[in-house]
């Protein structure tokens, strides 16, 4: 297909973060935060390059001065806020180009300020000459998409849930046949699978599947499983389970579906409200998977699925109760870039 979404699997060019800073809402927990970014930098840059986003680079070097700089680089731009999933480019291959296209990120449906955010893939592209060269910046504003909402095979299949792609305040009344042509337009998509059931409580996305649902190699799906009765998840994640059986791969069999573990309750310590704990939040780099834990007992549960499920690549947990906190993981404060190579098939 000339036109596709790589998936996630595929060979990677590198990887961007948006470094915390004390004007955004991790100021409380500040240094909790740059210890989970600065671990994330370290991890990352074992397998590939790394690109940060920071008001001031000078504000990021000291804690990644004994990473090589040739593998990292800092561009400077100003933010609100650091989830790179939902304001970064969703990155197409078109006819043999890396294309970067530019959605609109208005903070979720209109929940936070996103001003400087929805400015920094055109800060991006116009200050890094690997982007600028090798890259084709295209203009897709005119739509509000988060690179959380969307799951590819990287073979013309999407996955989503209609619970954030059919939010009135994001696109407002365009219903799913709307949002079905808007990403077989810009993803080259021949097929949208949608989501209709799962939530979890304290998140701020309407339901970013990439919180829920999975897309992985050999037509997998990797999912938040909650066996509790007693959870408030427990229906909605039923129901979601069922959606997912439901599925039918290019090929019309179904999906092997591999449970994720729901994670032992996490609550935020000021007020006491439960924070979106989840292990599908995971990151596909070259070689390995960043699996984020919570220092909890389900833990080594889900690391060990994880082990089991892909016994050729590293699996690297990353302690991530801080993110949390702010109602994310940590597929959702990176966004991969791929390989230029990948589009030489």
């Amino acid at each position: 297909m000339s036109r596709r979404l790589p998936a996630e699997w595929e060979k990677q060019e590198f990887v961007q973060l948006t470094w915390p800073n004390a004007d955004t809402d991790w100021a409380p927990i500040l240094t909790e935060a740059i210890e989970c970014y600065t671990n994330l930098a370290h991890a990352i840059v074992q397998y590939e390059k790394l690109v940060i986003v920071a008001r001031n680079a000078n504000e990021v070097r000291p804690h990644i001065a004994d990473i090589d700089p040739k593998i990292v680089t800092i561009i400077e731009a100003p933010i609100n806020d650091t989830w790179a999933r939902d304001h970064a480019f969703i990155s197409v291959s078109n006819n043999n180009k890396l294309t970067l296209l530019d959605f609109q990120f208005n903070g979720w449906g209109l929940k936070f300020a996103s001003n400087y955010d929805n400015l920094i893939n055109r800060k991006l592209f116009a200050a890094h000459k690997q982007l600028s060269t090798n890259a084709v910046y295209e203009n897709h504003l005119s739509t509000v998409l988060e690179g959380g909402s969307i799951e590819s095979d990287g073979q013309g299949t999407i996955l989503t849930t209609s619970e954030c792609l059919l939010s009135p305040n994001r696109n407002g009344a365009q219903l799913r046949p709307e949002i079905t042509q808007i990403l077989q337009n810009a993803f080259g998509a021949e097929r949208i699978l949608w989501v209709d059931h799962g939530y979890l409580a304290g998140d701020d996305t309407d339901s970013h599947i990439d919180t829920l649902a999975r897309l992985a190699p050999n037509d997998t799906i990797l999912y938040v499983k909650c066996t509790d009765t007693a959870d408030e998840h427990y229906q909605q994640l039923m129901l979601m389970e069922h959606d997912l059986q439901q599925l039918r791969t290019k090929h019309s069999k179904p999906y092997k579906l591999v449970a994720l573990p729901m994670c032992t309750p996490q609550f935020e310590p000021t007020d006491g409200h439960r924070l979106p704990a989840t292990y599908a939040n995971f990151l596909f780099i070259n070689g390995a998977i960043l699996v984020p834990t919570y220092n909890a007992p389900t833990d080594e549960v889900a690391l060990s699925i994880f082990r089991h499920t892909f016994p050729d690549r590293n699996i690297v947990g990353i302690d991530c109760s801080v993110l949390i906190r702010q109602h994310g993981s940590l597929h959702c404060v990176t966004m991969q870039y791929p390989s230029i190579e990948n589009n030489k098939r």
